[in-house]
């Protein structure tokens, strides 16, 4: 999150925004979603959505400049190739750990494994995000 557009404030927005309905599995009104934040109190409605509506708007940002990388030819390279690695390792973790909360019985063999693939994503995020790995990648 470190080296993404929102900040802390506008993923917890987004996330609430789009996770709530589908979990709660009926629509929610944004007065009680600005109660879900993780704030003591909550927020506003207007503070929620003012939030919602910036975490929005880097969001499609992002998505823009991926475009642009595309029409630019940037994902044609093979140097970009360690970040889509990356992108898909980190998917494969994220699920392993949802199937280890969802009630799978880990051994410690099983929790050393994941400790040692989070170290190492976590170590390949922060070399990744370097604006020098970016130069000497591309």
């Amino acid at each position: 999150m470190k080296n993404s557009n929102l900040t802390k404030a506008q993923t917890e927005t987004f996330l609430i925004d789009v996770l709530s309905e589908k979990i709660a599995d009926k629509r929610i009104i944004y007065e009680d979603k600005a109660k879900l934040r993780l704030l003591r109190l909550g927020v506003s409605r207007g503070a929620f959505n003012r939030t919602l509506r910036q975490a929005r708007k880097n969001v499609i940002k992002s998505i823009y400049t991926v475009i642009l990388l595309g029409y630019l030819g940037i994902f044609e390279s093979p140097k970009v190739e360690p970040y889509v690695e990356l992108a898909n390792r980190l998917h494969t973790y994220a699920e392993a750990y949802k199937d280890l909360w969802r009630g799978t019985e880990a051994t410690d063999e099983h929790l050393r494994a994941m400790a040692i693939v989070e170290n190492d994503l976590e170590n390949s995020l922060k070399e990744l995000a370097e604006p020098k790995s970016m130069s000497k990648r591309l």
